[in-house]
């Protein structure tokens, strides 16, 4: 038999059993608009027991600072000192605060934060006040705090905060907490952007503030050697005012060990007060900049499912797997019958 003549018979059959199935679908119209009422009736019960979410938004830019590589002509210098002007932070970059957000160690740190306002409650009590466990945080052994705090790091992921970028393409990130509680929204939403955006400059500018308080303390150190040679040699020329000429040597000789000292001292000040400018120089430009743009304000934004979204989501979404369900089924029982 030709092959287009195969293809025909082919396609025929396909349309005929397209037909077949549609005309079995029409004639059991009364399952699926049953189906559908009940998923109406479902999303209408959903709505209406769900309880309403409050939610906390936070959205910053971030503008992480610049490495200066201006400064590689000093890194040779530095190095006598024990300093590196190369740069920190290396370890953070781009996207990386978005995951710090969802760490066990940010949240729990945000987490053990006391309420503004309420001196003895913590989020975490409040946590568990919300979700209506009895469990006393302060009485919890360390074992238990730990497993506790990883149950609820779990849940707050999951269920609670949400980061990201609206736009991929700009470096503006967003915060939102969402939860059934108004204040814990609010203040896990300020404590969480404050733990995650100080550890993050912390973390960026670690090794520059480093070089900047060894170069502080050598230059302190250098400062107060230099001063002492200079007053030793004041102190020499006061004690032996009326020096023997034939003598001379008791006045000269430590007076100039004091004033070479003092010259030397002099010059490795300079080149360390140098490298000291700009290794401030160089924490500033490494220090990443994160401007908020929006904060969270009482009252927050509530969300809660549509009555009509739900009742018309719920009919669609069950009317559809009837329809599926009883076409696999005419499928099944004309596959058994043709054999």
């Amino acid at each position: 038999m030709d092959n287009s003549i195969k293809k025909e018979i082919s396609l025929r059959e396909f349309i005929i059993k397209v037909k077949s199935i549609i005309n079995y679908l029409l004639s059991k119209w009364l399952i699926i608009m049953l189906m559908g009422m009940l998923g109406g009736i479902l999303g209408f019960s959903y709505a209406w027991v769900k309880e309403k979410e409050y939610s906390s938004t936070t959205t910053f830019v971030l503008e992480n600072g610049e490495q200066s590589p201006g400064l590689g002509q000093y890194a040779g210098l530095a190095s006598m000192v024990g300093l590196d002007l190369n740069g920190g932070g290396g370890i953070f970059q781009g996207d990386n605060i978005i995951e710090l957000y969802k760490s066990r160690t940010m949240i729990k740190k945000a987490l053990l934060n006391k309420i503004a306002g309420r001196q003895q409650e913590t989020l975490v009590d409040r946590y568990l006040k919300l979700n209506e466990l009895d469990i006393n945080w302060a009485s919890q052994s360390l074992r238990a705090q730990d497993s506790l705090i990883n149950k609820i790091v779990f849940d707050i992921n999951n269920n609670y905060l949400k980061v990201g970028k609206p736009d991929k393409k700009l470096n503006i990130i967003q915060v939102e907490v969402k939860s059934k509680d108004e204040d814990f929204s609010k203040a896990f939403n300020d404590e969480i952007v404050k733990t995650v955006n100080d550890f993050y400059i912390q973390t960026k500018t670690k090794k520059s503030l480093q070089n900047v308080n060894i170069l502080q303390q050598k230059v302190d150190s250098v400062r107060a050697v230099m001063n002492g040679a200079i007053f030793r040699s004041a102190t020499i020329a006061d004690a032996t005012p009326n020096l023997n000429p034939t003598r001379q040597v008791q006045r000269t000789a430590p007076m100039q060990r004091s004033q070479f000292s003092a010259e030397t001292n002099k010059e490795i000040l300079g080149e360390l007060v140098k490298n000291l400018e700009l290794s401030k120089i160089s924490l500033r430009k490494e220090t990443p900049l994160i401007q908020v743009i929006d904060v969270p304000v009482y009252p927050l934004k509530v969300t809660k499912p549509g009555t009509i979204i739900s009742i018309l989501l719920g009919g669609f979404i069950f009317g559809l797997l009837s329809v599926i369900a009883l076409a696999i089924k005419k499928s099944l029982a004309d596959i058994l019958i043709a054999n």
